[in-house]
């Protein structure tokens, strides 16, 4: 068979197929495709994700799941020895849930939940190729419109589209916000459509039914994920919850972290199960973890953490706030004006101040330490009052505050916040420097050469005097202990560490550093 190659010809393959599923039942290539659909190799599916850009499928939250997580997941719902009449996929996609899930349950009534007409042609398709037409329901709509009667005990499971917010219609974020308070909690308009989809399943489901969904794994370290995460455990009937390490792709198409999240509505539990993987591989039928209880999990604001040792409990650690304060670096407000180019030329030296601006000057430092700000750009740093310049340096910055201004550099949010609008008033050096967000563990670098910072990075400063080897010490234990966990990490694989977080990472006390001999 021919695979297409651009979105026309994939849909009349589409067509095609579920045709000939009623005329020519018995053909020999439609069997073959048949049984390679129902040992996982979704043909129509993969097609899509080649023939549509992964931004344009994100967008509109089409990352379709990988078959050995949807395999992961569906053994999980076997292994709980109750027998569902009705199954629901929210978010149905190419059908790969429905499909083995009408393999693992072959009594239950499937009811596949697909807003986009485009890719209903192929799940329509993957159903009748797959023989289950009769036992499923297809819904053209949006998840958070439908409604549901109750139907004897179901199962949710699936894959929840991830949208930002930012794409979301004010409506729908009304629609959340309103529907949280009728439960007494408070619903953020920030959250992202996966957690849309979450509280649609609370609605529609009933004591004694089931759930398992992937989501990406944000939702549990963000403040907006706090509701969702105290409905988990008040009603939602949170059983177990699964990490796959930040450093594992789960979706080839989408940079993000993952999380898979099991629930009983109505069970009355003092636990959540929470297991950490080194990759989906490690899945299994989603068993064993730790068992973290309701009250602690509630007292932690960062649910990816309750898998990790507390060190704080341990009398030789402290925060890393007791020893540093830290500050981002300072946003310019229009980089292309006021980091130094050719407009920049003829400036005094004092003005153009060397500024690490890209995280990979941190990334590639020598020894962790960053030593010569030759290799670093200028950013032009002007003084409040000119007096102190000789004429000629006054016309020279005279003259390139003209040319800013008519870059707009006036005008920008930034320069209408700052008194004069021209001092961009870089920070102090700091004596150590860290990237904050990135696909990767924070980076930590000795500021030797006193290089000032762009908001790409934050700055450490010390609270308390600290010599040469106490810096060196902290800075090696940091860069082997501080992992990505400690952070929150968006969908696209992003991890970001606030200021506040960076000063609640845990390390030992100076004197148990000192005994260690890190250096």
């Amino acid at each position: 068979m021919v695979l297409p190659t651009t979105q026309d010809s994939l849909f009349r393959l589409a067509g095609r197929l579920l045709q000939s599923c009623h005329s020519r039942p018995q053909d020999v290539l439609l069997n073959t495709t048949r049984r390679r659909l129902l040992a996982g190799y979704d043909m129509l599916g993969e097609s899509y994700c080649q023939i549509v850009p992964a931004e344009q499928r994100r967008a509109q939250g089409a990352t379709f799941t990988p078959p050995h997580v949807v395999r992961a997941m569906v053994a999980w719902a076997k292994t709980q020895g109750v027998t569902f009449e009705r199954i629901i996929d929210p978010g149905a996609g190419s059908g790969r849930f429905v499909l083995a899930a009408a393999q693992a349950f072959p009594d239950a009534h499937i009811v596949a939940v697909e807003k986009d007409p485009h890719i209903v042609n192929i799940l329509r398709a993957n159903i009748a190729l797959a023989g289950f037409a009769r036992r499923v329901s297809v819904i053209v709509d949006d998840y958070r419109s439908v409604h549901l009667p109750s139907a004897g005990r179901t199962l949710f499971i699936g894959n929840p589209p991830y949208v930002r917010h930012h794409d979301i219609e004010p409506r729908w974020k009304r629609w959340y916000t309103e529907t949280f308070q009728t439960y007494g909690l408070p619903g953020s308009a920030l959250a992202g459509l996966h957690l849309h989809f979450l509280l649609k399943t609370r609605q529609l489901a009933i004591p004694g039914d089931y759930g398992c969904f992937i989501t990406a794994a944000e939702w549990l370290d963000v403040n907006y994920g706090s509701t969702a995460r105290a409905m988990l455990i008040n009603g939602m009937g949170g059983r177990s919850l699964h990490l796959i390490d930040t450093a594992s792709q789960v979706f080839p198409d989408a940079m993000t972290s993952a999380a898979i999240v099991c629930f009983e509505i109505g069970s009355r539990r003092r636990s959540l199960m929470i297991r950490r993987v080194q990759s989906p591989a490690q899945l299994g039928n989603l068993q064993g973890g730790t068992n973290i209880t309701f009250s602690r999990a509630q007292r932690q604001d960062k649910w990816s953490r309750l898998v990790h040792p507390n060190y704080l409990e341990e009398k030789s650690f402290i925060q890393l706030g007791e020893l540093f304060e830290v500050h981002r670096g300072q946003v310019t407000g229009m980089n292309k004006v006021w980091i130094a180019g050719e407009q920049a030329k003829g400036l005094p030296a004092c003005v153009l101040v060397p500024t690490v601006t890209r995280a990979k000057e941190l990334i590639q430092a020598s020894g962790s330490r960053l030593m010569g700000a030759g290799q670093l750009r200028r950013v032009v740093d002007l003084p409040n009052d000119f007096s102190r310049f000789l004429a000629q340096e006054r016309e020279r910055i005279e003259s390139f505050m003209v040319w800013a201004q008519s870059q707009g550099a006036k005008d920008s949010y930034i320069a209408t916040h700052r008194r004069p609008w021209w001092r961009v008033n870089l920070r102090a050096p700091a004596p150590i420097l860290m990237t904050y967000m990135a696909r990767r563990a924070p980076v930590f670098v000795r500021n030797t050469c006193e290089a000032r910072i762009l908001n790409i990075a934050h700055g450490l400063y010390p609270l308390i005097p600290l010599c040469e080897a106490d810096l060196t010490l902290i800075i090696r234990w940091l860069n082997a202990n501080v992992r990505l966990g400690g952070g929150r990490t968006y969908a696209g694989g992003l991890t970001k560490f606030e200021p506040g977080e960076v000063m609640k990472l845990p390390i030992p006390r100076l004197e148990q550093l000192r005994r260690m001999g890190i250096a």
